[in-house]
């Protein structure tokens, strides 16, 4: 199963798994980086119904941003390995 996301998410998971050379990483990194793309989630949510309350459309661009942010944590950090999760901490 976790080849086949890594499959489908790939041109994300590239982008962050590409380079040469060492890297730092330490196991903290990725499960932190789960909470921030869960917290981006629930700050796009907040953004998403402060949006639809006061009925303006430009409220969904916070959400679009942070949805896609979050979306970017969690992929990278449920099936990038631990260069991805290096590079999104920006340690090289």
């Amino acid at each position: 199963m976790r080849s086949t996301f890594r499959k489908i998410f790939s041109p994300i998971l590239n982008f962050f798994e590409s380079g040469e050379g060492e890297f730092n990483h330490e196991k903290s990194h990725r499960k932190i980086t789960i909470v921030v793309g869960i917290l981006f989630f629930v700050l796009s949510g907040v953004s998403a119904m402060s949006a639809i309350t006061s009925e303006q459309l430009a409220g969904f661009i916070p959400f679009i941003v942070f949805f896609l942010l979050g979306f970017v944590c969690e992929i990278v950090g449920l099936l990038g390995n631990d260069r991805a999760v290096s590079k999104i901490w920006g340690n090289k």
